[in-house]
């Protein structure tokens, strides 16, 4: 045991040593671990907060909701802007873009970006608390809990080792999905009165889909071009994008298709119902005008 954790030390510290020394000391930068426990902490909190509002009462707190999710429409649109004027707007390419590890002002702001949307998943985290504390736990799904699990650690290894160039892409357009969506949770939060004007939600998750794709499409020309940008790193990424595709489609499928396939079969059979019962009062009809006149009549004949 102790050699296997001198192996694992003897690891994480060469390893540590390959990092980009610009972001040493820098909150939650100097090792793996800490990002890591916080997201198994994270996953023991939202299974025993869910226990814990079992046969409680769910707390109100829409106002809190609204704040919160506003808020991170501005954030999320800082780090578009700040993704924007560190490099995308101001030098970058779509095509190979490696890294500056220099200690340019520009270089240093990129790093800071990714450092901060980096930090920013461990902020979105309270979606799912909020989900829990309002009792909405319909909506603490494996694809949500999952993705907020995952993130965070997996991100720390590109700002770790790589804070800027290639697959700041990614990043900057995953900024660009959350403030739409961002947007869309805190109008849902506002209450019934702002419900018809959400009619796009499936568009939402469309939108996600397409990021994903892109991001792939994006990587894949590391295979084609010579570029002086890490491969391991774009491949990590194109594999979260591809399992995120595929269980947000899972997700499209089961919300949007089956259900709305499923309201339209009832639709049917309450149609084909309303026909037989329409059908059955014209027969009901008839035979009642044939009775009561075969009625008259015998009553006619018997009266004359």
């Amino acid at each position: 045991m102790e050699s296997m954790y001198r192996s694992l030390k003897d690891w994480h510290d060469q390893a540590m040593s390959l990092g980009d020394p610009r972001l040493d000391g820098w909150l939650l930068m100097d090792s793996p671990v800490p990002p890591a426990l916080l997201s198994i902490l994270y996953v023991v909190l939202v299974l025993a907060g869910m226990r814990w509002m079992k046969g409680r009462n769910p707390f109100d707190i829409r106002p809190l909701m609204v704040v919160y999710n506003l808020s991170m429409v501005v954030f999320s649109a800082w780090l578009v802007y700040e993704f924007c004027v560190s490099g995308w707007l101001t030098g970058y390419s779509l095509g190979c873009q490696p890294v500056d590890f220099s200690r340019s002002p520009k270089a240093i702001r990129m790093a800071k970006a990714c450092w901060w949307f980096f930090f920013s998943k461990y902020i979105e985290m309270l979606d799912t608390f909020f989900f829990v504390l309002r009792g909405r736990f319909e909506l603490v799904t494996f694809l949500h809990v999952f993705h907020h699990a995952v993130v965070p650690p997996s991100a720390w290894w590109g700002v770790k080792f790589v804070p800027g160039g290639f697959s700041t892409f990614a990043t900057m357009l995953n900024s660009v999905v959350h403030v739409v969506m961002y947007l869309y949770y805190g109008l849902a939060a506002m209450g019934p009165s702002v419900q018809p004007y959400l009619w796009w939600k499936r568009y939402l998750t469309k939108f996600q889909m397409v990021q994903f794709v892109t991001i792939v499409i994006h990587g894949m020309q590391l295979y084609f071009i010579e570029c002086d940008y890490p491969k391991a790193f774009a491949n990590a990424i194109m594999t979260l994008a591809c399992i995120f595709f595929v269980l947000f489609a899972n997700f499209y499928i089961q919300a949007y298709l089956k259900r709305s396939g499923g309201r339209r079969s009832v639709q049917k059979k309450q149609s084909a119902h309303q026909t037989v019962l329409v059908a059955n009062g014209h027969s009901n009809g008839r035979n009642g005008a044939a009775h009561n006149g075969h009625h008259e009549a015998a009553h006619g004949r018997k009266t004359d």
